[in-house]
């Protein structure tokens, strides 16, 4: 019997893309730990998305699969961060069943083309397979798998290199992208600034933001507090990103150890 949500009735996470490019009002987080614990709990609490970080932590393919089972599972959509721009990496965690992938470095419209080509059958270059995860195991037919796939698989860039603001104009354009990230760590390591929030960093979001605006293109943002998170939604964020796994377990467990280190009676 399927737990039910405390929230209630919620939408599919097969409406992922849809509701990203709708504007709604979306809140997911990275996940860092290789195990599916964390998916399905944040899944089951009313989670919209989930980031699998393959680029800053250790998942390999095996507990990568277990983990997109474990978003399906509890109707959270799974976003998989690739370490790299490469097709065969997009193939593999798209035919596991990931709702779509989360781009690091695109620092160019060509890169913005490669990456859509391969998430895409129609018009694209996906190596076509309908006996895995996505296809059923081989129970949805060759134009039915096609078709879902393409409406519903996520393809995001992050934009997070300064070379990248000399073509953000064209990068935001690309037919088929469905959103950017905006990486403001990697920038605010690049700049030397004192946080993602500093006003120098600010300084080179806000050109990459009012791109995205003009052309119409949804925004995913990593906000470290509400108040940052209002003011970018100001300026256009519709999705965010909130902490880690890792995040919500140490803030836990300070709080926790808090309550409970000094002698109590």
């Amino acid at each position: 019997m399927p737990i039910p949500h405390p929230s209630g009735q919620r939408p599919s996470f097969r409406e992922f893309r849809k509701r990203l490019q709708a504007r709604e009002h979306l809140i997911g987080t990275f996940i860092k730990t290789p195990t599916t614990h964390a998916t399905e709990i944040l899944g089951l609490i009313g989670f919209d998305f989930v980031v699998f970080d393959q680029e800053h932590a250790p998942l390999d393919a095996a507990v990568l699969d277990m983990m997109i089972l474990g978003a399906r599972a509890s109707n959270v959509a799974g976003i998989v961060r690739i370490p790299e721009a490469n097709p065969s990496m997009i193939q593999t965690v798209l035919d596991c069943g990931a709702s779509g992938v989360l781009v690091p470095h695109v620092a160019s419209a060509q890169t913005a083309r490669r990456i859509i080509s391969a998430c895409r059958y129609r018009g694209g270059s996906r190596g076509f397979a309908n006996t895995t995860r996505a296809g059923g195991f081989g129970a949805v037919g060759f134009g039915e798998h096609k078709d879902a796939q393409d409406s519903e698989i996520v393809c995001v860039a992050m934009i997070e290199d300064i070379e990248a603001l000399d073509h953000i104009d064209e990068i935001v354009r690309v037919e088929g992208l469905d959103a950017i990230f905006i990486g403001r760590g990697d920038l605010t390591a690049a700049l030397d600034a004192p946080s993602m929030t500093s006003d120098e960093t600010m300084k080179i979001v806000e050109p990459i933001m009012a791109a995205a605006r003009d052309a119409g293109m949804p925004i995913i943002m990593l906000s470290p507090n509400r108040q940052d998170a209002e003011r970018v939604k100001k300026m256009g964020a519709s999705a965010f990103l909130v902490a880690s796994d890792h995040g919500f377990m140490r803030q836990a467990a300070l709080s926790a150890l808090a309550e409970f280190k000094p002698p109590l009676g």
